[in-house]
């Protein structure tokens, strides 16, 4: 059976963490559960309770709102987002959820919003080709892949960047 946390747990255990110690935390979405208005209000009341702390979103992408839900985050001041190439991975709790959201997508979502990255998303997409050959049979997902990148496409550049707009980090290495 799956569980589904209230934002009042959510909180009291965002708080015995910070109570415990911890100097950084981050919200996860590992069903693929949220969608924008609930990740909008529960980002908001976190960030109450931890501040600066709450510097991370992990989002799967389910349901297809995975970007969605970055953006959400994203507009409250979180600027690292969990992602993984070919959206690879799910999550052993809740079968058929799919990975997180994909790094590709997500770095041309953030590229093309003015958020730099720092990823050469062309080379990110080299490799992505790569692991799929590495991993005949293994479902990849994402769009970027299939459609392509506009011709039209320019990466963001510090200079091209707003000047209140903050680097966006990804992490990689999260699979579940």
């Amino acid at each position: 059976m799956l569980f589904r946390s209230t934002h009042e747990e959510v909180l009291r255990l965002l708080q015995a963490v910070l109570e415990a110690g911890a100097d950084c935390v981050g919200l996860a979405d590992t069903v693929g559960y949220a969608d924008p208005t609930s990740v909008k209000r529960l980002f908001e009341k976190s960030l109450k309770v931890a501040g600066p702390a709450l510097s991370c979103g992990h989002f799967h992408d389910t349901r297809g709102l995975a970007l969605a839900n970055v953006v959400a985050a994203l507009e409250l001041g979180i600027t690292r987002f969990d992602a993984s190439l070919a959206g690879l991975g799910g999550c052993p709790f809740a079968p058929g959820a799919s990975g997180n959201v994909t790094t590709e997508d997500l770095v041309f979502m953030l590229e093309s919003m003015k958020y730099p990255t720092g990823i050469d998303i062309s080379a990110l997409l080299a490799l992505r080709e790569q692991v799929a050959r590495w991993l005949p049979g293994e479902a990849t997902h994402g769009t970027l892949s299939q459609a392509g990148l506009p011709k039209t496409f320019r990466s963001s550049t510090p200079q091209e960047s707003a000047s209140d707009r903050k680097s966006t980090r990804l992490n990689s290495s999260h699979t579940d």
